[in-house]
């Protein structure tokens, strides 16, 4: 059984007025900034269910705002994020369904820009978030590790070599989880570690014969 850490019991220490409505959301918005890590063209911030029923008055389209313009949960800017400078500097809008399929507390965020993708996730309680998937492929992203992400092609051998650059650092491992579409095409690792790897690193695993894309997130704080 999963110990309940203080964090669990209390919150975080946030802009409310809820933890799962409003610091969820920023985490939320803080994740899929860091995935995407690059400057949008739009952004459609897609909510679910009970996101969705009473997001407005929770203040979940503020928090995921202004998680993805890289405020944290505490940030007295998240109450008029709408008036900002740096929200006057992005084209946004949201959408808002029912879907018995998705999580009480989910949303999409569909972003265009130089590269267009979409990243799903969950407030799943007391502030605590899972990103489920990035475009097609299934992930487990908590914010509570560092996280190495990239998209290859399937083939023999790619786990081993990425696992080989990452234990030069002497890293360790938390999980590795790899999801395909198909055998022989595009898929995904996601790999949580218990210390962060360089810049470096994570360019050197970019620099592998047909490893399309690689992002290097840092665990959330806070």
């Amino acid at each position: 059984m999963k110990q309940r850490s203080l964090f669990d019991i209390i919150s975080p220490i946030m802009t409310g007025p809820s933890s799962s409505h409003t610091a969820g959301a920023v985490r939320l918005g803080l994740m899929a900034r860091n995935i995407y890590s690059d400057t949008p063209d739009k952004i459609i911030f897609k909510l679910y269910n009970s996101f969705a029923k009473t997001g407005l008055g929770h203040g979940t389209d503020k928090g995921l705002l202004a998680g993805f313009l890289g405020f944290g949960v505490d940030s007295p800017k998240i109450k008029n994020i709408f008036k900002t400078k740096e929200a006057k500097c992005i084209n946004y809008s949201y959408v808002f369904e029912e879907n018995i399929d998705r999580h009480p507390n989910a949303v999409d965020f569909f972003i265009e820009g130089n590269i267009n993708m979409c990243i799903s996730g969950n407030s799943v309680g007391a502030g605590n978030i899972e990103i489920t998937k990035i475009d097609d492929f299934d992930v487990k992203i908590s914010g509570e590790f560092n996280t190495l992400i990239m998209f290859y092609k399937d083939k023999p051998g790619m786990i081993s070599k990425v696992s080989s650059i990452i234990q030069e650092e002497n890293i360790n491992i938390a999980s590795l989880d790899c999801d395909r579409n198909s055998k022989g095409e595009t898929a995904s690792m996601c790999i949580c570690l218990d210390s962060a790897v360089t810049d470096k690193t994570a360019a050197k695993i970019q620099a592998v014969k047909d490893v399309y894309f690689v992002r290097n997130i840092k665990k959330l704080e806070g």
